[in-house]
């Protein structure tokens, strides 16, 4: 059992790496903001795990310490980010649907969202640091 296998980190893991397909996502739109007929495209992240973590799912979930074990509780499934195309707009004259302050502002949405999950990862390493060296001043 690896210590960095823990869902927490998985799911934090799992929303880094969405966040970072998000940035590459809306720098392609921003790029292509003059192309004709260029459609925008937008990360489908957030409103999955969404789905995932429904009240249908059950509180317990049992830990598992070999994959051969049987699941308790609701079987972990990963989550993975999709990338979405508006085909149904168009806001110009080229048919492009791509409006520049709107990108702009999902890119700063994006990097405090990115920003806040790397700060949540540097504190649980931080606590990992302090469980495994007694020493909390690291």
């Amino acid at each position: 059992m690896s210590l960095l296998d823990r869902p927490s980190w998985n799911l934090l893991e799992k929303t880094l790496d969405a966040s970072t397909l998000r940035q590459k996502v809306i720098a392609n739109n921003i790029a292509n903001v003059d192309t004709p007929y260029f459609k925008r495209s937008d990360v489908a992240f957030e409103d999955l795990l969404q789905d995932q973590m429904s009240s249908t799912t059950p509180s317990v979930e049992g830990y598992r310490t070999d994959p051969r074990h049987f699941f308790i509780g609701k079987a972990s499934t990963s989550v993975t980010p999709e990338i979405r195309t508006d085909e149904s707009t168009a806001i110009n004259n080229n048919m492009n649907n791509v409006d520049m302050d709107y990108e702009m502002s999902l890119m700063a949405k994006n990097q405090l969202r990115y920003n806040t999950m790397v700060q949540q990862m540097n504190s649980e390493f931080k606590k990992m640091r302090t469980v495994i060296g007694g020493d909390d001043n690291l």
